[in-house]
């Protein structure tokens, strides 16, 4: 018999699995979690709107429900750009704050078809960008979580949630993931609606999951996304997967923690029969970055415009400068961006036509040892501006005991192979998670 104390540690499907068949109640985990919120948070930091009544309530109800589904009883953070009835969704900006939208974003009321709620609002930067928030990595407080969707993957990490929804327009899903040695999934651009969500750039922003294992993010993204993208269970590979291997990224400096890492981690792939063959980018892609910057910016320019005239005092620098920059890019470098971004996803597509995904860092290195930045995200750029599923694995730790993480990607629409390829490397990479080290 598990002890209450214990849930906390419990992977999201564990729990549900336990909540449907009567083992446990939502109020149990919801009382697990809270108790370890209570013992970490003053230190982590990964909430911004937190009742614990509220939760109770939530918990309570479940448990009273005639009707349930596959995420029943589950609480869930959400990052605080995206709208929530009954909370403040306050975009990680004073000049958000107190915000109380009139209605929920399309992918919690998805979430709560599933049966799962509202657990409450993690932290993000400043309106989604670069600007860091409050949140500390439980690996080491000293150390950044990653961002933007810092909180999400500092609450998942430390037992707080065991999922949790994030949003990426650059890295803010799979930087923050690997930085906090959990699974991040972000999946095909435009899977889970973003309807209610503060807008970026819409060409980029996509929405994704922070979970404990490949088969939560199943679960977590199958839920809040369209159907026929992303599935609702994992069909396990007949084989083992013929694998790309992308060791760097032109515009990146991968550290050599980060590439020993990746290294050993191919090496026990191959033991267990994957191929994987290393490849050299195509050069339609090999400005990626610069293409993907002056669509971000000019695209957040234009939605954050009237904003950024009216709270200009209270944006950040960082923020400030970017819009100002966004502004600059004219209509026709924008456009031939958007020509480029297409030439790019096509030859990117027959690139990795003979793989059932390809294999490059989440990361230049671990979270960096400063509360200043939010870390690099070049390594997630090139999916981002394809708008290709990605799907960040822990898989070892650098010389400061930091996490470190193995990212694999897929082309559009992909995602079924993608997250099955997941679960076969993540079952032949064990890692143990920092609220997993006690479980009995």
């Amino acid at each position: 018999m598990t002890k209450p104390s214990a849930l906390h540690t419990w992977s999201l499907m564990s729990a549900a699995a336990a909540i449907a068949a009567g083992k446990i109640t939502a109020r149990a985990l919801a009382e697990a979690q809270l108790a370890r919120i209570a013992a970490t948070e003053s230190i982590i930091q990964a909430w911004t709107t937190l009742d614990a009544g509220a939760v109770l309530a939530e918990a309570d109800r479940c448990d009273a429900a005639a009707t349930r589904g596959p995420l029943h009883g589950i609480g869930v953070g959400v990052k605080d750009i995206v709208a929530t009835r009954g909370f403040p969704t306050g975009m990680g900006s004073p000049a958000f704050a107190g915000d109380r939208p009139g209605a929920d974003a399309a992918c919690i009321a998805r979430l709560a078809t599933a049966g799962g709620y509202v657990f409450g609002k993690t932290v993000t930067t400043e309106l989604g960008f670069m600007h860091p928030g409050k949140t500390r990595n439980p690996w080491n407080p000293q150390h950044t979580p990653g961002g933007s969707s810092s909180g999400s993957a500092a609450a998942v990490a430390a037992g707080h949630v065991c999922g949790a929804i994030g949003a990426q327009t650059n890295g803010s899903i799979i930087r923050p993931a690997a930085y906090c040695g959990v699974v991040g999934f972000k999946p095909t651009f435009g899977a889970i609606p973003f309807a209610g969500t503060f807008v970026f750039s819409p060409s980029l922003d996509t929405l994704g999951t922070f979970t404990r294992t490949v088969t939560d993010a199943v679960a977590l993204a199958g839920a809040l996304a369209d159907p026929g993208i992303v599935p609702t269970a994992i069909a396990l590979l007949s084989h083992p997967p013929r694998l790309a291997l992308l060791r760097n990224f032109p515009w990146s400096n991968i550290e050599q923690d980060t590439a020993d890492a990746i290294d050993t981690a191919v090496m026990r792939l191959r033991e267990y029969g994957a191929e994987v063959i290393p490849v050299t980018l195509p050069s339609t892609a090999a400005t990626a970055n610069v293409t993907h910057r002056t669509i971000m910016l000019h695209e957040a320019a234009k939605a954050l415009g009237q904003l950024q005239a009216r709270e200009r005092a209270r944006l950040s620098q960082v923020l400030n400068a970017a819009l100002d920059a966004g502004r600059a890019i004219d209509e026709h470098a924008y456009r031939a961006a958007l020509v480029l971004r297409d030439r790019a996803i096509a030859s990117l597509g027959q690139w990795l036509a003979p793989f059932d995904a390809i294999v490059s860092p989440p990361a230049p290195a671990g979270a960096p040892a400063s509360l200043e930045s939010t870390g690099d995200p070049a390594c997630c750029t090139l999916w981002s501006l394809a708008g290709f599923p990605a799907i960040t694995l822990p898989i070892g730790r650098d010389a400061a005991e930091m996490p470190l993480g193995m990212q694999l990607a897929a082309p559009a629409q992909a995602d079924a192979r993608l997250l099955a390829v997941a679960a076969w490397c993540e079952e032949r990479l064990p890692f143990v998670g920092l609220v997993l080290e006690d479980r009995r």
